[in-house]
């Protein structure tokens, strides 16, 4: 049996494939949209891709799954499970296989058994894996985003972000049932889950990238807890705010992703060009790392750093339904192009398509010479900033998540979380000095970036967040518990 796993770092994403060396044949499990790591690595192998099939509808990225069985040949195998609001609306006119637990099928001597494990989503599978030639039991289970290393799948998607009202509790029964079932499985039987840490399908996962049944009863906490309402409560306690992209996939994923072919190159613009665009108010993001957007960047632009968090505050800031040009940063040892076209395939992921445009940093210069100033965002240590704020000298905005927040925050100041900043304007006064800040800086950089583009002017970035305000020894924080620098490290 061949296994090969492919995780995208921005994404915390894990796809697997699957395949039988005897037979040269393979199933793709979990697709993203970057097929052509899964055609690559076959050819490798010396295998072809004779199936393809997904846990469930995701909510983090555009399933590739619909256009890798497009592109291949191969058999399309969706769940059919969960109501009749969550089915697949494309599977009929693609042919695809419908599965219900308990059905399986074969990849040469591999044999992909589903289980139905409801309470992420109602359609939920996880796959049973047996290599028919070497063994009569499974070696392991891919969970998707039933199991991770040390979590369990998030169960209020649907109503956090899908907005399917009361859903999430009754969802969070659904995934203590599932839970049941699983722990009955043997020790040895591996787990290969859909995501690692930094996903935001779940609030606590491990970098680890798989484990066992055994170390799971043993060491998630999800399998610790014997109660079912106090497992309901503790699962949806501090879950994250889902970012706002993640309905959106909801419906591309369901309503069936867009087959493409091939790579889209936007157009490369000139100084001119992005002049023009800033002054009709285009949305213009400037992808530089934000020490630089803060050093000089052309006004009314945002900046959301072209790096492991790019994908994530793009599905934040981005709308879909307006085309976007963007400042590409060419990092150490790559060209223009090769920046421009990891950026664009990176907004691809997730369902960002309107990219007309990209330039470089040169447009930053040729603004300055024809005249035009540059814009700036101030930083301000965090003792500066709690002299001003005793004073009243400015407003503070904490723009970390809401359980952060609620875990600790600085004595009088207002959370708008950084993807929520332009919803919440009103509650944010022009009139003064407004300083922002989150953990440790990154967050809060994007989020004055923000609001100098929406017509704040006087934009602080407090350096080092509510790390660095608890290591200069500043004691006004409160919240649940009192909390210590070293807590947030």
């Amino acid at each position: 049996m061949i296994v090969k796993r492919f995780y995208d770092t921005k994404l915390a994403q894990t796809s697997y494939l699957i395949g039988c060396g005897r037979t040269g044949s393979a199933v793709v499990i979990d697709a993203n949209r970057n097929i052509e790591q899964y055609l690559d690595m076959a050819k490798a192998e010396g295998v072809a891709i004779t199936h393809v099939t997904e846990t469930h509808i995701h909510a983090d990225f555009v399933s590739g799954s619909r256009e890798l069985a497009h592109r291949t040949g191969a058999t399309l195998y969706l769940s059919d499970e969960g109501d009749a609001d969550w089915k697949y609306a494309f599977a009929r006119s693609d042919g695809a296989s419908l599965l219900k637990d308990g059905d399986s099928f074969k990849v040469g001597n591999v044999v992909v058994a589903a289980v139905h494990t409801p309470g992420h989503t109602p359609e939920h599978l996880s796959f049973l894996i047996t290599d028919t030639a070497a063994a009569s039991e499974p070696i392991a289970m891919v969970t998707g985003d039933f199991v991770f290393v040390g979590d369990v799948g998030r169960p209020d998607l649907l109503e956090r972000a899908a907005k399917i009202e009361g859903s999430m509790e009754g969802a969070a029964r659904a995934l203590y049932a599932s839970l049941q079932r699983f722990r009955r499985y043997p020790d040895w039987l591996q787990i290969w889950p859909g995501h690692g840490a930094g996903s935001a399908c779940g609030k606590g996962l491990s970098a680890v990238p798989h484990s066992t049944v055994g170390y799971e009863r043993l060491f998630n906490w999800a399998f610790g807890v014997a109660d079912e309402n106090e497992f309901v409560q503790m699962v949806l306690a501090g879950q994250p705010e889902p970012p706002k992209y993640f309905a959106e996939m909801k419906r591309i994923n369901k309503a069936g992703p867009l087959v493409r072919h091939g790579f889209t190159r936007p157009a490369l613009l000139t100084a001119q060009d992005i002049t023009r665009l800033v002054e009709s108010r285009a949305l213009v993001v400037d992808t530089r790392p934000a020490a630089d957007f803060a050093a000089g960047h052309i006004p009314d632009t945002i900046n959301i750093p072209q790096n492991e968090s790019f994908t994530t505050w793009a599905g934040w800031l981005i709308p879909y339904d307006r085309d976007v040009t963007l400042i590409v940063n060419a990092p150490y040892a790559q060209s223009l192009d090769h920046a421009m076209e990891n950026a664009v395939r990176d907004l691809a992921m997730i369902g960002i398509d309107r990219v007309s445009g990209y330039a470089d940093g040169s447009v930053l210069a040729q603004w300055a010479t024809e005249g035009r100033a540059l814009e700036t965002i101030a930083a301000m240590t965090p003792t500066h900033v709690a002299e001003r704020l005793a004073s009243g000298a400015v407003h503070v905005v904490d723009v970390r998540g809401r359980s952060e927040w609620e875990a600790g925050h600085i004595e009088g100041v207002d959370n708008i979380p950084a993807g929520y900043l332009v919803e919440r304007l009103d509650q944010i006064p022009r009139d003064t000095t407004v300083v922002v800040h989150c953990q440790t800086g990154a967050r809060s950089a994007i989020g004055a970036s923000v609001l100098q583009a929406q017509g704040f002017k006087q934009v602080v970035n407090m350096t080092g967040g509510i790390t660095a305000w608890l290591q200069a020894g500043l004691p006004t924080v409160v919240g649940t518990h009192e909390l210590r620098a070293q807590e947030v490290q």
